[in-house]
Protein backbone atom coordinates (compact mmCIF):
# COMPACT_ATOMS: atom_id res chain seq x y z
CA UNK A 1 0.00 0.00 0.00
CA UNK A 2 2.98 2.47 0.75
CA UNK A 3 4.56 1.63 -2.39
CA UNK A 4 1.83 2.26 -4.36
CA UNK A 5 0.30 5.40 -2.86
CA UNK A 6 4.03 6.87 -3.24
CA UNK A 7 3.99 5.67 -6.49
CA UNK A 8 0.80 7.80 -7.60
CA UNK A 9 2.35 10.78 -5.83
CA UNK A 10 5.35 10.53 -7.94
CA UNK A 11 3.01 10.48 -10.57
CA UNK A 12 1.00 13.36 -9.95
CA UNK A 13 3.67 14.91 -8.84
CA UNK A 14 6.05 14.93 -11.62
CA UNK A 15 3.98 15.61 -14.00
CA UNK A 16 3.06 18.88 -12.79
CA UNK A 17 6.79 19.28 -11.64
CA UNK A 18 8.64 17.73 -14.93
CA UNK A 19 5.33 18.15 -17.14
CA UNK A 20 3.12 15.72 -18.26
CA UNK A 21 5.09 14.99 -21.84
CA UNK A 22 8.22 14.49 -19.78
CA UNK A 23 6.68 12.44 -16.75
CA UNK A 24 6.20 9.55 -18.61
CA UNK A 25 9.48 9.48 -19.99
CA UNK A 26 11.26 9.97 -16.52
CA UNK A 27 8.83 7.35 -15.50
CA UNK A 28 10.37 5.00 -17.89
CA UNK A 29 13.42 5.57 -17.99
CA UNK A 30 13.93 4.65 -13.70
CA UNK A 31 11.78 1.70 -14.66
CA UNK A 32 13.69 0.37 -17.27
CA UNK A 33 16.99 1.56 -15.79
CA UNK A 34 15.76 -0.55 -12.52
CA UNK A 35 15.07 -3.47 -14.50
CA UNK A 36 18.02 -3.31 -16.29
CA UNK A 37 20.45 -3.19 -13.78
CA UNK A 38 19.00 -5.37 -11.72
CA UNK A 39 18.09 -8.17 -14.12
CA UNK A 40 21.58 -8.08 -14.72
CA UNK A 41 22.82 -8.38 -11.74
CA UNK A 42 20.92 -11.38 -10.38
CA UNK A 43 21.72 -12.87 -13.56
CA UNK A 44 24.95 -12.65 -13.52
CA UNK A 45 26.31 -11.11 -9.97
CA UNK A 46 27.62 -7.70 -11.46
CA UNK A 47 26.52 -4.53 -10.73
CA UNK A 48 25.26 -4.85 -7.27
CA UNK A 49 27.32 -8.16 -6.46
CA UNK A 50 26.10 -11.61 -6.09
CA UNK A 51 22.10 -11.87 -4.98
CA UNK A 52 18.53 -13.52 -5.55
CA UNK A 53 15.36 -12.40 -4.57
CA UNK A 54 12.92 -14.60 -3.10
CA UNK A 55 9.30 -14.84 -3.94
CA UNK A 56 8.35 -12.65 -0.80
CA UNK A 57 7.78 -9.09 -3.26
CA UNK A 58 5.17 -11.29 -5.50
CA UNK A 59 5.64 -12.50 -9.36
CA UNK A 60 8.88 -11.24 -10.92
CA UNK A 61 10.25 -9.72 -14.31
CA UNK A 62 11.66 -12.83 -16.45
CA UNK A 63 11.91 -14.84 -13.30
CA UNK A 64 14.78 -12.68 -11.74
CA UNK A 65 13.15 -9.14 -10.30
CA UNK A 66 9.92 -8.24 -8.76
CA UNK A 67 7.77 -6.30 -10.68
CA UNK A 68 7.51 -3.76 -7.22
CA UNK A 69 11.72 -3.36 -7.42
CA UNK A 70 11.31 -0.59 -10.58
CA UNK A 71 8.09 0.61 -7.99
CA UNK A 72 10.31 1.35 -5.34
CA UNK A 73 13.03 2.48 -7.41
CA UNK A 74 10.59 5.47 -9.12
CA UNK A 75 8.93 6.00 -6.03
CA UNK A 76 12.66 7.10 -4.05
CA UNK A 77 14.53 8.48 -7.22
CA UNK A 78 12.34 10.89 -8.18
CA UNK A 79 12.31 12.69 -4.69
CA UNK A 80 16.24 12.12 -4.61
CA UNK A 81 16.19 13.82 -8.10
CA UNK A 82 14.26 16.75 -6.52
CA UNK A 83 16.18 17.49 -3.53
CA UNK A 84 19.54 17.43 -5.49
CA UNK A 85 18.15 19.75 -8.26
CA UNK A 86 17.82 22.15 -5.44
CA UNK A 87 21.12 21.74 -3.47
CA UNK A 88 23.08 21.90 -7.60
CA UNK A 89 23.62 25.48 -7.70
CA UNK A 90 20.77 27.33 -9.98
CA UNK A 91 23.66 29.18 -11.79
CA UNK A 92 25.27 26.09 -12.91
CA UNK A 93 23.73 25.23 -16.65
CA UNK A 94 23.64 22.80 -19.15
CA UNK A 95 25.72 19.75 -19.15
CA UNK A 96 27.62 20.52 -16.15
CA UNK A 97 24.32 21.00 -14.39
CA UNK A 98 22.60 17.80 -15.51
CA UNK A 99 25.50 15.79 -14.48
CA UNK A 100 26.06 17.08 -11.02
CA UNK A 101 22.21 16.82 -10.44
CA UNK A 102 22.07 13.17 -11.95
CA UNK A 103 25.52 12.81 -9.86
CA UNK A 104 23.71 13.91 -6.59
CA UNK A 105 20.42 11.94 -7.22
CA UNK A 106 22.67 8.84 -6.96
CA UNK A 107 24.48 9.62 -3.85
CA UNK A 108 20.80 10.49 -1.98
CA UNK A 109 18.71 7.47 -3.17
CA UNK A 110 22.09 5.18 -2.56
CA UNK A 111 21.95 7.25 1.27
CA UNK A 112 18.82 5.44 1.55
CA UNK A 113 19.93 2.16 0.78
CA UNK A 114 22.64 1.98 3.48
CA UNK A 115 19.23 1.14 6.47
CA UNK A 116 17.24 -0.30 3.77
CA UNK A 117 19.27 -2.74 2.22
CA UNK A 118 20.01 -4.46 5.84
CA UNK A 119 16.39 -4.36 6.83
CA UNK A 120 15.21 -6.09 3.65
CA UNK A 121 17.90 -8.78 3.97
CA UNK A 122 16.48 -9.44 7.28
CA UNK A 123 12.75 -9.51 6.58
CA UNK A 124 13.86 -12.04 4.06
CA UNK A 125 13.04 -9.84 0.42
CA UNK A 126 16.14 -11.10 -1.21
CA UNK A 127 19.45 -12.71 -0.13
CA UNK A 128 23.27 -12.15 -0.60
CA UNK A 129 24.81 -14.79 -2.26
CA UNK A 130 28.21 -14.01 -0.63
CA UNK A 131 29.45 -12.42 3.26
CA UNK A 132 29.73 -8.55 2.44
CA UNK A 133 31.33 -5.82 4.22
CA UNK A 134 28.63 -4.37 5.56
CA UNK A 135 26.51 -5.82 7.65
CA UNK A 136 26.53 -8.58 5.00
CA UNK A 137 25.52 -6.42 2.02
CA UNK A 138 28.63 -6.39 -0.39
CA UNK A 139 29.94 -2.80 -1.05
CA UNK A 140 29.54 -3.24 -4.28
CA UNK A 141 26.11 -2.54 -3.91
CA UNK A 142 26.47 0.78 -3.14
CA UNK A 143 28.11 1.44 -6.19
CA UNK A 144 25.48 -0.36 -8.21
CA UNK A 145 22.57 1.55 -6.74
CA UNK A 146 24.51 5.33 -7.58
CA UNK A 147 24.91 4.07 -11.18
CA UNK A 148 21.47 2.72 -11.65
CA UNK A 149 20.39 6.46 -10.41
CA UNK A 150 22.82 8.28 -12.37
CA UNK A 151 21.62 6.26 -15.51
CA UNK A 152 18.52 6.93 -15.21
CA UNK A 153 18.33 10.72 -14.49
CA UNK A 154 21.35 11.07 -16.42
CA UNK A 155 19.92 9.98 -19.88
CA UNK A 156 16.39 12.01 -18.29
CA UNK A 157 18.18 15.03 -18.01
CA UNK A 158 20.08 14.43 -21.56
CA UNK A 159 16.82 13.33 -23.47
CA UNK A 160 14.44 16.65 -22.64
CA UNK A 161 17.11 19.18 -22.22
CA UNK A 162 15.15 21.03 -25.75
CA UNK A 163 11.64 19.72 -24.81
CA UNK A 164 10.04 22.83 -24.54
CA UNK A 165 7.07 22.64 -21.53
CA UNK A 166 5.01 25.05 -18.76
CA UNK A 167 5.30 22.57 -15.26
CA UNK A 168 2.85 23.73 -12.65
CA UNK A 169 3.76 25.84 -9.83
CA UNK A 170 4.25 23.15 -7.22
CA UNK A 171 5.51 23.16 -3.86
CA UNK A 172 8.63 20.71 -3.94
CA UNK A 173 8.51 20.17 -0.10
CA UNK A 174 6.16 17.49 -0.66
CA UNK A 175 8.52 15.50 -3.04
CA UNK A 176 11.39 15.81 -0.03
CA UNK A 177 8.72 15.25 2.31
CA UNK A 178 8.10 11.89 0.48
CA UNK A 179 12.01 11.49 1.00
CA UNK A 180 11.73 12.13 4.17
CA UNK A 181 9.05 9.60 5.75
CA UNK A 182 10.17 6.84 3.65
CA UNK A 183 13.41 7.16 5.15
CA UNK A 184 12.13 7.60 8.64
CA UNK A 185 10.04 4.93 8.05
CA UNK A 186 13.08 2.77 7.07
CA UNK A 187 15.05 3.74 10.10
CA UNK A 188 11.99 3.32 12.76
CA UNK A 189 11.79 -0.09 11.43
CA UNK A 190 15.60 -0.88 11.51
CA UNK A 191 15.55 0.34 15.28
CA UNK A 192 12.41 -2.33 15.86
CA UNK A 193 14.07 -5.17 14.60
CA UNK A 194 17.15 -4.73 16.16
CA UNK A 195 19.88 -3.15 13.38
CA UNK A 196 20.99 -0.39 15.39
CA UNK A 197 24.06 -0.60 13.31
CA UNK A 198 22.72 0.18 10.12
CA UNK A 199 19.82 2.27 11.19
CA UNK A 200 22.66 5.06 12.54
CA UNK A 201 24.50 4.73 9.06
CA UNK A 202 21.41 5.41 7.52
CA UNK A 203 20.63 8.28 10.00
CA UNK A 204 23.70 9.73 9.13
CA UNK A 205 23.95 9.14 5.66
CA UNK A 206 20.21 10.38 4.80
CA UNK A 207 19.90 13.05 7.46
CA UNK A 208 22.03 16.03 5.37
CA UNK A 209 19.91 15.60 2.29
CA UNK A 210 16.69 15.38 4.45
CA UNK A 211 17.65 18.54 6.44
CA UNK A 212 19.41 20.01 2.66
CA UNK A 213 15.58 19.59 1.22
CA UNK A 214 13.67 20.72 3.92
CA UNK A 215 15.72 23.94 3.97
CA UNK A 216 16.05 24.66 -0.11
CA UNK A 217 11.91 24.30 -0.25
CA UNK A 218 11.39 26.90 2.75
CA UNK A 219 8.42 29.22 1.71
CA UNK A 220 9.05 32.33 0.56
Amino acid sequence: IVTGSSFIFTLLHAGQREGWKKMPILVGLIIGAGLFFESLGVATGLVYGPYHYTDQLGPKFLGLVPYLIPVAWTMMIYPSMVIADKVVPENWHGGKRGLAVAALSGLIMTAWDVAMDPMMVYGGHWVWDVKGGYFGVPLQNFWGWWLTTFTAIGIYLLVTRKMKVKPVPLDDRWAVSLYIIIGTSTLITCLMVDLQGPMLAGLFAMLPWMLAGWQKTKPE
